[in-house]
């Protein structure tokens, strides 16, 4: 899942997106209100964590622009303004929750948990190929029945591999999308990771679901391609 922060505070920002990677999330930062509002229209978010007072936009125009534009993803409000009339003035513009700063991280992520859950239909709640099935919310893995742990990382590249089962993804794009970071040919850090997934949901288990095809990226589909 992704998720767009609009904070300036640099502390608080990059506090927040060092938290919520490390919890399994996809995490952008934007540091103004304009360049928030690009990516809240453009970036395909999940969930928006929007400050109020900001550089060239606040958060009540960005909220208002998002809903006038149809985006429906849901949006907290994270902020120093405490006054009731606040409060409710985001909420009647259309955000879906209110913290408070200071705040604890705890609370934000279970905030952040609990909206995404609103916002999503219970099908989408569940990833499964073969045996294999991926929980979302719970942040549980399990194959055969069999309870897996992964780490964030882990976790975050198997959700993307059983987003898009059978599709070969090169190692470029699992860097940006898992690593948010420019793929180097030099680094072995995906091989190492995806070997490290396939000892935990692969080796004991059959069929094998993740490939390498050479030369390309990996994949994972939970049927073996047929015979040429």
């Amino acid at each position: 899942m992704k998720i767009l922060i609009v904070e300036d505070e640099a502390k608080t920002g990059d506090y927040l997106r060092q938290g919520l990677s490390e919890a399994g999330f996809v995490v952008d930062l934007a540091r103004d209100g304009l360049d928030g509002l690009h990516l809240a229209l453009e970036g395909g978010h999940d969930l928006v964590v929007l400050d109020v007072m900001l550089p060239s936009l606040d958060g009540w125009g960005i909220l208002q622009t998002l809903r006038r534009s149809g985006r429906t993803m849901p949006v907290l409000f994270l902020t120093a303004r405490d006054q009731v009339e606040d409060r409710v003035r985001g909420l009647e513009l259309g955000a879906d929750d209110y913290l408070v700063k200071p705040f604890a991280f705890a609370e934000l992520l279970a905030r952040v948990r609990t909206l995404l859950r609103r916002g999503r239909s219970p099908e989408a709640e569940v990833l499964r190929a073969a045996d294999l099935e991926l929980d979302l919310l719970r942040r549980r893995v399990t194959r055969g029945g069999q309870r897996i742990d992964l780490t964030a990382k882990e976790f975050a590249l198997l959700e993307l591999l059983l987003r898009r089962q059978g599709e070969v993804l090169p190692r470029s794009l699992i860097a940006a999308q898992v690593w948010d970071m420019n793929f180097d040919s030099d680094t072995n850090v995906i091989e190492v990771a995806v070997r490290r997934l396939r000892a935990k949901v692969d080796d004991a288990f059959e069929p094998k679901l993740i490939r390498t095809v050479r030369g390309m990226g990996y994949v994972l589909e939970a049927a073996e391609p047929a015979p040429r």
